[in-house]
């Protein structure tokens, strides 16, 4: 079972994948839930459509191929993400394996769908592709005793690009993670949220492409820390709730290695995990607002 949400942006509508002897069958899901949110999670929802589904309960969606594919899930209360996870990826970016997780957050506006156009930041010269496993978080978690209680909160995995703006995340003393992971729709989801009793999340291949051109090809096997770990130790430092989406880091053959050239304008990058979807932006730059030409206008200042 693949949950999504199709439709134009602000106006999707839960649907179902299923395969029905040998084809794979859109059913709207609407009559069950009206979004795919932290509500919905806590609520048993994932359990509650698989029940309807299986039960015959959900109508086909007509013209589901002709709609567009947003987030599988409507914006997360937080992305919270794990840095530098796979060993390749840490030499590749000049530092040693770290001995526990590093974590950062994204803001949840960057969150976009899979196929949407992405915007490169009129300025930049240095954005970067990030192929991750995406954990959705399925209940409130704090202070978890275990792992096997960690991998109960999980509810489903997904399909990640965590785009880097590297010249406004790492060098000198402006760079800051924060600037450089924080840019409008640089957190493409999607196309699908599945179940996590429906996924081996410790031995999926994931890929990326520039242009056609192969960029990353690794495993979750290769992960650091893995699933279970991530979410046990991000627990011990924040509420956890229904609808969060943790990012668990990329593999090597990113820009930053120094291998590939840096997002053009007009790229074409296609992200892949197994068993979780495709996913592929077109890459657009922003253009830079026009300054008015002259002298800038002295500030007022008052007589008083």
């Amino acid at each position: 079972m693949k949950i999504a949400r199709l439709g134009p942006a602000g106006q999707e509508i839960p649907v179902i994948f299923a395969a029905v002897n040998g084809e794979e069958v859109a059913y709207d899901a609407s009559s069950i839930t009206a979004d795919i949110d932290g509500a919905f999670l806590a609520g048993d929802g994932v359990a509650r459509l698989r029940a309807a589904l299986t039960a015959g309960a959900l109508p086909v969606l007509p013209g589901a191929a002709g709609l567009r594919i947003g987030t599988p899930l409507a914006r997360p209360n937080n992305v919270i993400c794990i840095g530098m996870n796979y060993a390749a990826h840490a030499a590749e970016s000049g530092a040693a394996p770290p001995e526990i997780p590093v974590v950062f957050l994204k803001p949840n506006n960057t969150v976009a769908g899979p196929f949407d156009h992405a915007p490169i930041p009129p300025g930049s010269r240095k954005y970067d592709w990030e192929v991750e496993l995406g954990i959705v978080v399925g209940k409130e978690a704090s202070y978890l005793d275990s792992q096997a209680e960690a991998m109960n909160a999980v509810a489903g995995y997904l399909v990640a690009n965590d785009l880097s703006e590297r010249e406004y995340q790492l060098p000198g003393a402006a760079g800051q993670w924060t600037k450089g992971k924080s840019l409008p729709k640089s957190t493409p989801l999607g196309p699908w949220l599945v179940p996590a009793d429906e996924v081996d999340a410790g031995n999926l291949r994931l890929r990326s492409w520039v242009n056609g051109e192969e960029r990353q090809d690794s495993n979750t096997a290769d992960l650091i820390f893995d699933v279970a770990t991530v979410v046990h130790h991000v627990s011990q430092y924040m509420l956890l709730e229904p609808g969060d989406v943790i990012l668990t880091g990329t593999p090597e053959g990113v820009a930053l290695s120094g291998r590939f050239p840096y997002l053009q304008d007009g790229d074409v990058v296609d992200l892949e995990i197994e068993g979780l979807g495709r996913q592929r932006q077109t890459y657009v730059r922003t253009p830079s607002r026009e300054r008015p030409s002259g002298p800038a206008p002295h500030p007022h200042r008052s007589s008083h």
